[in-house]
């Protein structure tokens, strides 16, 4: 509890390694992970440090370790997690290391190149193999390509290549044509032929058959649409600029034999061929997926083994290495409640090296101001990242994060109450809350989910508070449950009967009763659903709620300043900040709480009151407080009174008057008080020097500008003043929010599902079915998850400026000591 409830007590330590005992000291603090060093070569380059050799060599195996986890995510291979948590290696442990996975991964990339090979090899052959088979139907009709004779039918498109190509006298025979045959990507064609046409000026005949099969590119492993394609010409110098086109489109051509039987041996000898490819490729897969799969068991430990060393050469380039280089130097942070485990660390560091030399480690007086360092566990760890997303707090100040527990989830539900809401938000945090230890090993991944079950437990609250509010406001899906009755009596037509069909009823409470009524056992009476006046009653209702939880929140923030106060022994603080601030919080807003209270009281109907203290003469209490400031008195009807108790005027005066002189005495004497102190401070340093004879510049001293401080103090005082007022007008998004929630449910059921249960045909049970997914799905996506987006925002920011403004500084830093948690959990440790 003392730790979530401020910091805990840091120690700055000083401590002597020897050379060879470094390693393993470090290696044991790392384990432990309350130690948090400093830097002590900041103005060293990276890449001058003492130990940044084996930093690279560590980056290399981190490389060669993604390589493999790369190359077994694409082949599907289980990464064995075990849960293992290794020690770190020794130093000379890092050659074996890097021998294993300088093999593995010149093994892999050999097998892999083997891989591409035999891919292109069988590429090339499939290729050639659909080029023979598509020039087998070419040629179908014809003996052979020296006797084709083009006719008018093949020349489509263009019947003009027909016309060029046909002999120009008759008689003479056919006309003696040669062909080149490739593949090309089908996305490619149409350019291909286009510059075919061009450049050989239409003296060509294209043939093309496409591939129905896609084909794998050996490379980029993707699958690719190609096409086989013929194209005949006349001539050596139309073949020559045809093969330059192929080679410029890049189309692959293959050679093609003229007569049908060399086609039938060469096509047989590719399946012959491709037939041996396959089964050697089979081969070399089977032989990768062995590989990997091996690794695959010793993956895991191989990272954490890798990033143990790496953020131990991270921390020991943070050390000072003495002029002998037998020792080295460090200065660090450790919890003071922790120091014997930190010396039992370093002990059984030394004696893991087996060095003679023990360790030094002394505690130094800081200069500086200590980290912050909050044990949290993984309930109040949520709500401690609300608080440091705010600011870190100040080394030793009160800790706002043990109060948010509470009060979150609180004012949460206050603005999100609704009983059927919370419930569906208490039970998915439950879900994640019984089941964290298999979620956690599934490592799912997103950012969205991982803000979801970071916070499970501040969900987790906030639907159990949301449900406790829901059942006050008997709101439940914008509907209420009729458990004991209503209390209500509205005269003798008021029957059962009579509330079964009339939807809507007004509440008078100036109804006599005619029976003993007492009130609803729990929340709101049920009858309210129903009421014509149901939002004039809840608006002031929770708007007067709202006024005095925001107020009673805030009064408990500036007593949280005096627990700071008094244990940073800041006693003109205390007298001129503290006491000023409280009065003036307590006089003005907390007398406005206390007239609520008293309406409540001693206003109503009914015998029980007297005719002043009748509804009708219920003053308003906003009324009554802006003239209180303003020493104004209203008109009243006769018969009713002015105040609402003897001598309320005196004290509204004097409570007034009391606030306006605390604003002077929060604005001008500390300042003063400081600016006398360090005069006296400055006259005893003076002092010292004439006595001891020596001359010390006065630079070193703390600076103090008395302006800089008033106009500080200034800044101060007239933030809390108007900040007050501010601040309690804030908290009326307690009652705006409700209001909103309640008012977009009724509008969704009515709107929705009322018209599906309102149909009483079997079409109508169709339509409620989907009438009911639909008004099931907006619930979850607005109400639940946007409106309950936009709540959590307005509680995130009632907390962080109306209430830690009070008592919160966050001008801290966080301690963040050498750990090796966060590389067992699978994320990375930054150096």
């Amino acid at each position: 509890m003392g730790s979530i409830f401020r910091s805990e007590e840091m120690s700055l330590c000083q401590l002597f390694l020897s050379s060879e005992a470094a390693y393993n000291c470090v290696s044991e603090l790392g384990e432990i992970g309350l130690v948090q060093f400093r830097d002590l070569n900041p103005d060293v380059n990276a890449f001058q440090r003492k130990f940044v050799h084996e930093v690279r060599r560590c980056d290399e195996m981190e490389r060669q370790l993604r390589y493999l986890e790369k190359e077994m995510l694409k082949d599907n291979v289980h990464i064995v997690d075990t849960g293992e948590n290794p020690e770190a290696p020794q130093p000379r442990e890092m050659v074996d290391l890097e021998a294993t996975f300088e093999k593995l991964e010149n093994e892999l990339r050999e097998v892999n190149a083997n891989a591409v090979t035999l891919k292109k090899n069988s590429l090339e052959l499939t290729e050639l193999k659909h080029v023979l088979n598509a020039t087998k139907l070419f040629f179908t009709e014809h003996e052979g390509p020296s006797s084709l004779r083009l006719e008018q039918r093949d020349a489509e498109p263009n019947s003009s290549i027909t016309q060029n190509l046909l002999p120009a006298e008759e008689g003479k025979g056919p006309v003696q044509l040669g062909f080149v045959a490739g593949v090309t990507r089908r996305e490619r064609m149409p350019m291909f032929e286009r510059m075919l046409w061009r450049v050989c000026r239409g003296n060509v005949f294209v043939r093309q058959a496409e591939i129905l099969e896609p084909l794998e590119d050996p490379v980029t492993e993707e699958e690719v649409h190609k096409v086989v394609f013929l194209i005949f010409f006349q001539g050596e110098k139309l073949k020559n600029k045809v093969k330059k086109i192929c080679d410029g489109c890049r189309a692959t051509t293959y050679p093609c034999p003229e007569s049908q039987q060399e086609r039938q041996e060469m096509g047989q000898g590719v399946r012959g061929r491709l037939d041996d490819l396959t089964v050697v490729l089979n081969q070399t897969t089977d032989h990768r997926h062995r590989v990997l799969a091996a690794a695959a068991k010793h993956l895991r430990t191989w990272f954490i083994k890798v990033r143990k060393i790496k953020a131990i050469y991270h921390a020991l380039n943070m050390l000072n290495l003495d002029v002998t280089n037998k020792c080295l130097i460090a200065e660090c942070w450790i919890p003071v409640s922790d120091l014997g485990r930190i010396q039992d660390g370093l002990r059984k560091g030394t004696e893991k090296s087996g060095s003679s030399v023990q360790p030094i480690l002394n505690t130094i007086k800081p200069t500086m101001m200590p980290p912050t360092f909050h044990r949290t566990n993984k309930f109040t760890n949520g709500f401690q990242a609300l608080v440091n997303a705010y600011g870190v707090a100040t080394y030793r100040e009160i800790n706002p994060a043990l109060y948010t527990t509470t009060s979150f989830p609180f004012l949460f539900a206050v603005m999100f109450g609704d009983a059927g809401h919370g419930l569906i938000m208490l039970l998915f945090a439950l879900w994640m809350v019984l089941r964290e230890k298999a979620l956690i090993a599934s490592k799912m991944s997103g950012e969205i989910w991982n803000i979801f079950f970071g916070g499970r437990y501040i969900l987790l609250m906030m639907g159990f508070f949301s449900v406790y509010t829901g059942i006050i406001y008997n709101d439940i899906f914008s509907k209420s449950f009729n458990i004991f009755g209503s209390s209500w009596h509205m005269g003798e037509n008021a029957t059962v009967h009579y509330l079964s069909y009339v939807e809507e009823v007004t509440l008078n409470p100036l109804y006599e009763k005619e029976y003993d009524q007492t009130p609803y056992p729990f929340g709101f009476d049920p009858i309210w659903q129903i009421a014509v006046n149901k939002i004039a009653f809840q608006n002031s209702y929770k708007m007067k709620i709202s006024i005095i939880i925001g107020v009673v929140q805030m009064i408990f923030g500036v007593m949280l300043s005096l627990v700071n106060h008094l244990f940073f022994r800041n006693y003109v603080s205390l007298v001129f900040e503290f006491i000023p601030q409280i009065i003036f919080l307590i006089g003005l807003f907390g007398y406005l709480c206390i007239l609520i209270f008293h309406k409540w009281i001693h206003y109503g109907c009914g015998p029980a009151f007297d005719f002043i203290h009748k509804a009708g003469c219920a003053p308003a209490v906003l009324i009554t407080f802006i003239n209180m400031v303003l020493f104004k008195k209203d008109e009243v009807p006769v018969p009713c009174d002015l105040w609402m108790f003897d001598g309320q005027y005196i004290i509204q005066m004097v409570l007034v008057i009391v606030c306006v002189i605390c604003v002077p005495l929060m604005l001008f004497p500390k300042p003063l008080i400081l600016n006398s102190r360090h005069k006296a401070r400055k006259a005893h340093h003076d002092q010292v020097e004439l006595m001891s004879d020596t001359s010390h510049a006065h630079g070193t001293e703390e600076e103090f500008e008395l302006s800089e401080v008033f106009i500080e103090q200034a800044i101060h005082t007239i933030e809390y003043v108007l900040g007050s007022v501010s601040h309690t007008a804030s908290y009326l998004r307690l009652w705006a929010l409700s209001l909103a929630h309640g008012q977009l449910s009724e509008v969704l059921w009515n709107m929705v599902l009322k018209i599906g249960l309102s149909q009483t045909s079997l079409l109508g049970s169709i339509m409620l079915y989907f009438l009911f997914a639909a008004w099931a799905a907006l619930t979850i996506s607005i109400l639940v998850l946007m409106e309950g987006l936009s709540a959590f925002l307005h509680t995130l920011r009632l907390h962080w400026v109306e209430f830690q403004s009070k008592f919160y500084k966050g001008e801290g830093y966080a301690f963040t000591p050498l750990t090796f948690k966060h590389i067992i959990s699978g994320d990375e440790e930054e150096g």
